[in-house]
Order: C-alpha cells, then sequence, then structure tokens
C-alpha cells in the first residue's frame, strides 16, 4: 500500500530583506499509520506532532530555508529525533533563522527519500532560493513543489537569493516535464495539477517577471 498524504495549515510570519509578512504554510506528512516524513515544518511544531499522532518521524525535509518554512524544524526535531534534511545551497539562508542548530544532512538532485515503501525523488529547482527543492513522488501521483511552483505561475523572486530566469528555467526542466496530471502540492495555497501550469509559465515569460 502507498503511503497517504495528510495536510495542515499552520500561520505565522516570513521575513527577509527587512520586511515581515503575515503568512499561512501548508505542512504536508507523508507516510503510512506508523511512520512519516514531514515537508516544510512551518510555524508550529505542537500542531505538527499532534497531526503524527504518535508516528516515528523519519525526517524533516525543508523544500528550502526561508524562514517561514524552516521555524519549527528543530523544535520538531528534538521532540521526534527526527534528522533534518535541507540542500546544501540554502545554508546561508537557513543560518539566518537558525544560526546555532545545523541541519543534518543534505538533500541532492536524483537522490530518492523512501517512506512508507514509497519514493520521493528529490528534484533541484534553484530560482525562489538557490537550494530549492520539489519531491516527486510518481505512486502517489503528486509533485511537492514548496514555493517554486504555485497554482498560477512560479514562486516570487523579488527578494534576496533569488532569481527570475532561474526559477523559469527549474519549471519548465524539473516541473513541466513531469506527467500533465501529476498534482502540485505548494508551500502556500491550493493545489494545481501540472498541466494546467504551462500556459501560465509562457504568460510569465511574456511578461518578464
Amino acid at each position: 500500500m502507498a503511503a497517504r498524504i495528510d495536510h495542515l495549515v499552520t500561520s505565522g510570519t516570513f521575513s527577509l530583506d527587512g520586511g515581515t509578512w503575515d503568512v499561512d504554510n501548508n505542512v504536508w506528512i507523508v507516510g503510512d499509520d506508523t511512520e512519516a516524513i514531514v515537508i516544510d515544518a512551518a510555524h508550529d511544531a505542537e500542531a505538527i506532532l499532534a497531526a503524527l499522532d504518535g508516528r516515528a518521524l523519519r525526517a524533516i525535509v525543508c523544500t528550502h530555508a526561508h524562514n517561514d518554512h524552516i521555524d519549527a524544524a528543530p523544535a520538531l526535531a528534538a521532540a521526534t529525533g527526527a534528522r533534518i534534511l535541507l540542500h546544501p545551497a540554502d545554508q546561508p539562508l537557513w543560518k539566518q533563522t537558525h544560526p546555532d542548530h545545523s541541519p543534518d544532512g543534505d538533500l541532492a538532485d536524483g537522490q530518492v527519500l523512501t517512506i512508507a515503501g514509497t519514493d520521493l525523488t528529490v528534484l533541484h529547482t534553484p530560482g525562489h532560493a538557490p537550494g530549492a527543492v520539489c519531491l516527486h513522488a510518481p505512486e502517489l501521483g503528486t509533485v511537492f513543489t514548496g514555493d517554486t511552483l504555485f497554482q498560477g505561475g512560479p514562486g516570487a523572486t523579488g527578494r534576496s537569493f533569488s532569481d527570475f530566469p532561474t526559477i523559469v528555467d527549474s519549471i519548465r526542466e524539473k516541473l513541466l516535464t513531469l506527467p500533465p496530471q501529476t498534482v502540485v502540492r505548494t508551500g502556500h495555497g491550493d493545489p494545481t495539477v501540472i498541466g494546467d501550469e504551462a500556459p501560465h509559465l509562457q504568460e510569465w515569460i511574456n511578461r518578464g517577471h
């Protein structure tokens, strides 16, 4: 039996470049009744622990290191013994939030994480952040995109450590090549499907964002 996907929304703030904004974040839990991984430990370790409901947490996977996606990671790791995994290119961002606590392991393009018999392949998709990754789970028909791809277009690239041409290349090369029916589970907001996002990306390219 393939793993299942549980979802909760946590609320807090996102801070970068001297500004702070209120945000709601999607937290994704992938696993079965005995074990799971968490994708993006955002804001509220206690709420995530409650959603785990006693399951063994095998890893905390960070799609990138903006503070709103990692602020609860050390507390969740301390409570569960889970390892925090991050792409090394996002270490400078991580240190802005957790200068005294390092991740426990690196994520790399093509790496496969297995939970409850289900494989998730790491796709390095820089642009929103240098170490941004997505996680493709073919058996579940889904890709977890963090802030790389949303319903209606790419993630924001107007702040430090981000680059619009880079995120466009990442989406074109790593995400739009996935089956068009693949469900896109994002870092904020509602899901979409890959097949709906190709025309949106072209619109963004034409506007030169």
